[in-house]
């Protein structure tokens, strides 16, 4: 399914991740939507959303970097499950950069007008359960 119209979203998403453009980015999301920031810490609401991801953008110095890697897109009753690989750059204690690799996952609902709106933004996808007791 590398030609789903969700696979251009991600993409666009990403590019407004690294470059810091916050409108474009939440362009994407549903107002109802909810970000897991870090396993245990959810944003929910797009003015949480944008904050979070203000924060997170600071916590790197402003030098993220997202890129998708391999992505699977199920469709179901006007919502899809997306499951990707997420790539992210970001620099290091030594001054150079660092790279880790998530298996994401993603919800998107398909709205009325048949854009596609980001419900549920989880890039750490199953690790979550890791820390569950």
């Amino acid at each position: 399914m590398n030609s789903h119209p969700i696979r251009q979203i991600i993409a666009s998403c990403d590019k407004a991740i690294s470059a810091k453009d916050f409108d474009a980015l939440m362009a994407h999301y549903a107002e109802d939507a909810a970000l897991v920031v870090k396993p245990g810490m959810i944003a929910r609401g797009k003015d949480d959303i944008r904050r979070a991801f203000i924060a997170i953008s600071d916590y790197f110095q402003d030098r993220l970097i997202v890129e998708q890697g391999k992505m699977q897109v199920i469709e179901g009753g006007g919502n899809a499950l997306v499951i990707m690989e997420t790539v992210l750059r970001f620099p290091d204690d030594q001054g150079g950069t660092a790279e880790a690799i998530r298996r994401a996952t993603y919800v998107f609902r398909r709205e009325g007008d048949g854009r596609w709106l980001c419900t549920v933004d989880n890039s750490y996808g199953t690790s979550l359960l890791d820390n569950i007791v």
